[in-house]
């Protein structure tokens, strides 16, 4: 039975097609940034439930569809145009963006004082106001690089909600990313999507654009996320062509590893064309709390089954050896860590 995605995973009623705003459950045209990027992380939560079993493809398309909605409607000038593209008569012409300052004083994490001595503070140490009001202690690196992104004109993005694609990542060396902190996400409306922590250099634009022949995009994260995306996605990048190369014939022209990608698709879903699995911490509340519950019951046979055995299968047949108090001991010895090391350092690791 062909399943409504749109319906019955994200509530929407009416038919199709749907715009930006409806997908992501929004009033049309709403301006708050961090409203859209809620919203988008509430739906990305619950669509997520649906990532493993039967609607694992439709789950990670519909994630995709979600985070591309989300990416134009926080970069200040493609919400403009999809905007005016969708009838919307803005009063102005003018496209003035607020500074950062401005930005972080409006939302009450610092006031003109705190910011006039972060300017100052800048100035003396050869820094940028986003690393200066962090060092500072005035706000964190996330609230800043927000902040950055809205003086930028850019959109923000988390890497723990939306993983890049790998098969734009296959295309450019890790040591690249590392270098210039940066990671490519995927291709929306024939644009590459990049991760970055401050906008890109003429020169590694070019360098870009001549490696996907496609135009660039800078949307802003954590330095941090950045550095640990790429240890994490390459790394499962990595393991995902090692099991697609298994699964593949090799044919002597190099024709083996889009064999073997395309025959790892086949087999996993969308684990190298749409992304990689999630760690338990990265998980949804809903799905953690469901992982959670079934340790414990882990757990509790783990204690459980020993002693069943121990008095059911083991006593009855060495009763005659007599090895008294030392028996129901064994199972509880084998199993029990064994059961403990599997549900602690695998299963909610």
């Amino acid at each position: 039975m062909a399943i409504d995605v749109y319906k019955d995973w994200l509530g929407i009623k009416e038919p199709g097609p749907f715009d930006h705003y409806t997908l992501l459950r929004l009033p049309k045209f709403e301006d708050d940034a961090e409203k859209i990027r809620n919203n988008y992380k509430k739906l990305n939560g619950h669509v997520r439930k649906y990532a493993t079993g039967q609607y694992s493809v439709r789950s990670q398309e519909l994630l995709n569809e979600l985070a591309k909605c989300m990416l134009c409607l926080t970069d200040p000038e493609r919400k403009r145009d999809y905007d005016e593209g969708q009838g919307r008569v803005f009063e102005e012409d003018e496209r003035t963006r607020p500074s950062m300052d401005r930005v972080l004083i409006k939302q009450g994490h610092m006031d003109r004082g705190q910011a006039k001595e972060a300017q100052g503070f800048a100035e003396q140490r050869g820094l940028t106001f986003c690393d200066a009001v962090v060092q500072m202690k005035l706000v964190d690196r996330e609230t800043a690089t927000k902040a950055l992104a809205e003086e930028r004109g850019l959109s923000y993005i988390d890497l723990d909600e939306t993983p890049p694609q790998f098969t734009v990542l296959d295309k450019l060396p890790k040591q690249v990313c590392r270098r210039n902190t940066i990671l490519p996400l995927f291709i929306d409306e024939a644009v590459l999507l990049v991760a970055c922590a401050d906008e890109l250099s003429h020169e590694l634009e070019e360098e870009l654009r001549l490696r996907y022949g496609l135009p660039i995009k800078t949307v802003l994260a954590t330095p941090q996320s950045i550095n640990a995306g790429v240890e994490q996605y390459y790394s499962e990048l990595k393991d995902a062509l090692a099991a697609a190369a298994e699964a593949g014939v090799t044919t002597g022209d190099g024709s083996s590893r889009k064999q073997a990608s395309a025959s790892s698709a086949a087999k996993s879903s969308t684990k190298v064309a749409s992304g990689p699995a999630k760690r338990f911490n990265q998980l949804p509340p809903e799905e953690q709390q469901k992982k959670k519950q079934i340790g414990y019951i882990l757990l509790m046979w783990g204690l459980i089954a020993p002693v069943l055995i121990d008095n059911y299968l083991v006593k009855p047949n060495i009763s005659a050896l007599d090895f008294g108090a030392f028996v129901p001991s064994i199972s509880t010895i084998l199993i029990t860590p064994c059961v403990a090391f599997f549900v602690l350092k695998v299963y909610w690791k």
